[in-house]
């Protein structure tokens, strides 16, 4: 490592997904990186499909954790970070594998970062299958609704053309300055053991770290794939998906803990989770999606305009 360069360490968790997993470390090895020094990290969280081996015969420098299928992405991305931390870098990116890095992407986060300080920076993210369409960034917190709002309409050309200022960055990719970590700590794996990225930036935002989206850092997302209804379950499987699991997707505790931690105030966050509690029950919350879908949408050009970060 040169002294000038700066030091990146990239993170995920992964979990029987190998094919997936290459992809995304052959999309990484294709990264522009001059000026960094980037090492990898991949927590192998008790796959059986041999992705580790894989990984290991043909990506030697890559750093590999071995978990035993219990860490999930919290803990699983927890571990990658503490492993991390141990080369020192200045930035870490908390990535998902089911993702395809345009060339620049980590260029442009980090060109970002080092621009304003205490920033901590998300890309665009794209569907790999329609890739002009926005996927999970920027959301909108809206009380009434039920917490936070997802863009349905957004393509790269709806978007602000500068790096604008947001609430929430969604943990798909997250470009973490490790001062950030040392400051305020990892993700909680405990109230969030499969979604620890519902509190994680909005604690740091809270804690006076900027989050910023950069448009020209542009990243390709497998879309996600739709959960089992709620309705559709017996009693006993209801009963343990909405109260106990809290790896589960349609957890309410979980949801409780995301809107009080992820809120501009808990009161809103209550309020909010009493909003979805009610549309949970009434068996709306897939209507609602859909009637979302069909809204129309301002560009978030506009709805940013008032947030572009100052150069």
């Amino acid at each position: 490592m040169n002294a000038e360069e700066i030091r990146v360490e990239i993170v995920a968790p992964v979990h029987n997904r190998k094919d997936i997993t290459l992809q995304c470390l052959r999309s990484l090895s294709r990264l522009e990186t001059d000026g960094l020094d980037v090492g990898v990290v991949i927590v192998d969280d008790g796959s059986t499909d041999g992705t580790g081996n894989a990984i290991r015969s043909t990506y030697p420098d890559v750093k590999i954790i071995e978990g035993d299928g219990n860490l999930w992405f919290t803990e699983g991305t927890n571990a990658g970070i503490r492993r991390a931390l141990e080369c020192d870098p200045k930035y870490l990116l908390l990535i998902n594998d089911d993702q395809i890095f345009d060339a620049k992407s980590l260029a442009f986060m980090i060109e970002t970062a080092e621009k304003h300080p205490r920033s901590v920076v998300g890309p665009l993210l794209l569907l790999w299958d329609t890739p002009h369409k926005l996927f999970q960034t920027s959301p909108v917190w809206e009380t009434m609704s039920g917490g936070w709002l997802h863009w349905y309409s957004q393509t790269v050309w709806t978007v602000p053309k500068k790096t604008w200022k947001v609430d929430l960055i969604v943990g798909n990719c997250v470009l973490v300055p490790s001062a950030a970590l040392t400051e305020c700590g990892l993700m909680d794996s405990k109230r969030y053991p499969n979604f620890g990225d519902a509190e994680f930036t909005p604690r740091l935002r809270k804690a006076g770290w900027k989050l910023l989206i950069d448009p020209r850092a542009r990243i390709f997302c497998q879309p996600n794939a739709f959960p089992a209804r709620v309705r559709n379950k017996g009693l006993r499987q209801l009963f343990y998906d909405l109260v106990i699991d809290l790896k589960n997707i349609h957890n309410l505790r979980r949801r409780l803990y995301g809107n009080l931690d992820g809120a501009p105030t808990r009161i809103q966050g209550l309020i909010a989770f009493m909003m979805f509690f009610v549309l949970t029950l009434t068996g709306r919350t897939s209507e609602r999606q859909e009637w979302a879908k069909a809204q129309p949408e301002r560009p978030l050009s506009e709805t940013f305009a008032s947030a572009i970060a100052e150069d």
